[in-house]
């Protein structure tokens, strides 16, 4: 119930006005070759690229708060070693995002409030009060959905994103939030 609070008001923001339509389910996405660079500006970052930005960031910032509660208490190790490199991959994403904020808009007066659909703060408490195996199954849980709804938005921005850069970054956030829900879950891939 939680991620359809985040999809449907995300997907109406990032879809309104836009003329393309959404990239049919099944369409190869192909991988980006080189990772965008945080000391370059966007050249020119349209409405729609700043509020997925605003929206992305603060979504990482949760992540990153998610894999900080859990971290030293993870009891598998192929957990541990996947929120690791979930938190370095998202630690380098969060200072693109914020470079290309400061230099395409300035500091945005409107910061991203990312309280009404994020993990929620019960989630965040129950991470932090888990004990023992407790904390493997309670992070499991929060942070499979937590990717699964940043796998949404990003695919939501393909669909209506004007910048190349910024949809060359949600391509690769929706590839790797994507793969990684299986993985945190331990649920097998499905096979296409």
């Amino acid at each position: 119930m939680t991620r359809l609070r985040v999809v449907v008001p995300l997907a109406a923001v990032l879809l309104a006005g836009c003329a393309a339509g959404p990239t049919p389910a099944g369409t190869p996405v192909p991988p980006v070759a080189t990772v965008p660079s945080a000391d370059a500006a966007l050249p020119s970052p349209s409405g729609i690229d700043l509020i997925f930005l605003n929206m992305m960031a603060a979504h990482t910032e949760q992540t990153l708060e998610i894999v900080r509660s859990t971290r030293d208490r993870i009891a598998d190790q192929e957990l541990r070693t996947l929120v690791a490199a979930i938190g370095a991959t998202e630690t380098d994403e969060l200072a693109t995002m914020r470079a290309w904020l400061a230099a395409g808009a300035g500091p945005d007066p409107r910061r991203h409030d990312h309280s009404g659909h994020g993990v929620s703060a019960t989630d965040l408490a129950r991470l932090r009060e888990a004990t023992g195996a407790e904390v493997d199954a309670v992070l499991r849980e929060v942070l499979a959905e937590h990717q699964q709804a940043a796998a949404d938005l990003a695919r939501a921005q393909l669909a209506a994103g004007t910048d190349e850069r910024v949809r060359d970054l949600a391509r690769r956030i929706e590839q790797s939030r994507t793969a990684q829900v299986p993985l945190i879950t331990g649920t097998p891939a499905a096979l296409d």
